[in-house]
């Protein structure tokens, strides 16, 4: 296993919308002790779809509320939700095609906007996408800021989407699925340190290692090794989940124990099979 040292801090914006310095924020600090996270505004704004969420029974309800009110405010009815008709005509761009898009490739074009808007929301610059983001400007930066910037997934206030997206995750986080806990044991497999580089060395089997500002884990360890022959175990804070397929009934990622995480520096344990 190859270490890479002397990593710079994890860069970012200066300012971001959940009101925690974006250094922190991408911190191991922080995601060993974690603070509340809310996007400003967008609860306030929404309050009756959080009433509504309120109001359900069971987390099945839950999730036909959250389909039902993204269907009413972005008009997103079921087949712009999954994909184009036959007549190829332009529909509403969609959170659900951004997740399908990442489930097919996180380094497409659904997985920039994805990034941009972890970006935009929470400060975090990405530090891979197609290749390492290193210097800036540079062709592959270009890449990025062209492809997350596309008018093909800004057309239908998409950002605003994934903020719901985000904020009834994390209700339905507190409320339904992991109640009362601020980490939950996710996994990682990889089979090199070049998209997530080591950043600190602790002892033979633990390390902090830079993971990009979006970043796919899994709850299943015998599924982490499909995707790389060393597996990272990570306290993942549940402030940082945007996603995960027992969220919204018919969605799916690579595997159904798929989350999407917001990245930053993690402290990791690794194993191998």
């Amino acid at each position: 296993m190859e270490q890479e040292t002397g990593q710079p801090a994890f860069a970012g914006h200066s300012t971001n919308l959940v009101g925690i310095p974006t250094g922190l924020l991408a911190s191991a600090a922080f995601n060993d002790y974690p603070l509340p996270l809310r996007l400003n505004g967008v609860r306030e704004m929404n309050k009756v779809l959080f009433e509504m969420l309120d109001g359900s029974a069971n987390a099945v309800e839950a999730s036909e509320a959250f389909q039902s009110y993204m269907g009413a405010m972005f008009g997103l009815d079921l087949e712009q939700r999954v994909k184009k008709s036959a007549s190829n005509r332009r529909f509403k761009s969609s959170f659900l095609r951004l997740l399908q898009g990442w489930g097919f490739d996180s380094n497409g074009p659904e997985g920039a906007v994805l990034k941009g808007w972890v970006e935009s929301r929470f400060g975090l610059f990405p530090t891979f996408h197609k290749t390492c983001l290193a210097r800036y400007p540079s062709g592959a930066w270009v890449t990025y800021v062209e492809e997350k910037m596309s008018s093909r997934f800004h057309n239908n206030s998409i950002n605003l989407q994934l903020d719901l997206l985000y904020e009834y995750c994390q209700w339905a986080l507190a409320r339904h699925f992991a109640p009362g806990k601020k980490h939950l044991t996710l996994y990682r497999g990889v089979n090199d340190f070049k998209e997530h580089p080591i950043v600190e060395r602790l002892d033979k089997k633990t390390a902090v290692v830079r993971q990009n500002n979006l970043v796919s884990f899994t709850s299943d360890r015998s599924r982490a090794d499909e995707f790389g022959d060393c597996i990272l175990e990570a306290q993942v804070p549940t402030v940082k989940i945007l996603f995960f397929n027992a969220l919204i009934a018919g969605t799916t990622l690579k595997g159904e124990g798929e989350y999407l995480v917001i990245g930053g520096d993690y402290r990791v344990r690794f194993s191998y099979f």
